[in-house]
This record gives C-alpha cells, structure tokens and sequence, in this order.
C-alpha cells in the first residue's frame, strides 16, 4: 500500500473539515456556548452542518443528500438504535446512491411488508465501534491491501484501495467508493458513498 493512497484517503476527512470555514450558521443552529474553535471544527455534507455533539440521527436528518437514507431508517425501526450512545461506524449511502438501484428498488424496501429485508442492507453499511479514516487505512494496510469489516448484519463488507480510494465490495460483488470520510457525531462516524452495499 503507498503512502499517496493513504495520504489520499485522510485528505478526504482533511476536506470535509476545511469545508466548516466556509459554511455560514444561524442562531438557531449552534448551542449558545458553542466556541468559535469548535465550530471550525464542524463539518459539512451536502452543505449542511455536521455537529459533533449530535448523534448520527440528528446529523443525518439535516444532510440535503441523505433524505432517502434517512426515510429508510425511519421506516425500519432503526432511529432509536443508531441514535443510542454507540458507537456506530456508518457508511452512508447518497440520494444518487439509493437512485443507481434497479427502479422500484427503493419503494419496495420501505414497504411495511419488507421491513426486515430493509433492516438488513441498513445495518450492512453499519460496522460496531467508531473507526476513522487512518484506522481503516491501517487495517488495510495490515490486511495484506484488504480489510474484512463484520457488519452489524453480520455479514462481511471487504475495504480496499483502488485508484487511490477506498472501496467497499459487498457480498454480491459490488462496489461503494467513501466519497468524503471522518464526519464525526456524538456516538460514532460517518463515512459517505457513492453506492448502496447489498448483502449477499
């Protein structure tokens, strides 16, 4: 594993934190203590704020580009658990993600019918504890070029460095890119992708 793919990987989280510096808060969204150091170290999805002392839940609702995620979430009977105190690793999949499934795809899953087989590809893009950006690199790195990530689905999401970014294969073989890394909440992190990863 070079040192530019790792470097390339961090920088994704160095991003997403610079970009706080840039994003404009109203009274209403900042607590009345709220330093001006610790909003610098906001960061920001879909140009929206990212709070640290928010949990995933709370951060995620206000992502512009999270609306189908969440709406998932809900209606699997997950807000309670990914709003407990963790932590939570979540790979999180875009709008565009959920909009690169086959047509349907998404309307199906969020049928009352299919609650546990929604329940099931949510909890395949969470991974128990809080692992960042430069602690995944490093079990790549150990791994031999691939890490092995024990879903809370219990299933196995495979990490690996392709073209200078991190890629999760799912076990049907697909392939999910962290688009923007180490967006930390209160009760884990959030890394975004490009793709929706399905169990086997």
């Amino acid at each position: 594993m070079t040192n530019a793919a790792l470097k390339s990987f961090i920088a994704l989280g160095a991003v997403a934190l610079s970009l706080s510096a840039c994003t404009a808060y109203g009274d209403d969204d900042m607590d009345m203590n709220t330093s001006s150091s610790a909003q610098a170290d906001v960061s920001t999805v879909g140009g929206a704020a990212m709070y640290p002392s928010r949990n995933i839940v709370e951060n995620a609702a206000n992502s512009p580009i999270h609306t189908t995620l969440v709406a998932a979430v809900k209606a699997a009977d997950l807000v309670g658990t990914l709003s407990g105190p963790g932590p939570f690793t979540v790979f999180a999949p875009t709008n565009s993600a959920f909009e690169k499934l086959p047509a349907g795809t998404v309307d199906t899953l969020l049928q009352p019918a299919n609650k546990q087989m929604l329940t099931s590809v949510l909890t395949y893009h969470v991974v128990p504890g809080r692992v960042s950006a430069s602690e995944l690199m490093s079990m790549i790195n150990s791994g031999g070029g691939m890490a092995e990530l024990t879903t809370v689905n219990g299933a196995t999401l495979t990490a690996r460095v392709m073209n200078g970014n991190v890629v999760l294969e799912d076990a049907r073989g697909g392939m999910a890119t962290v688009t923007q890394a180490d967006v930390f909440q209160s009760n884990g992190v959030i890394h975004v992708t490009d793709s929706v990863s399905l169990p086997g």
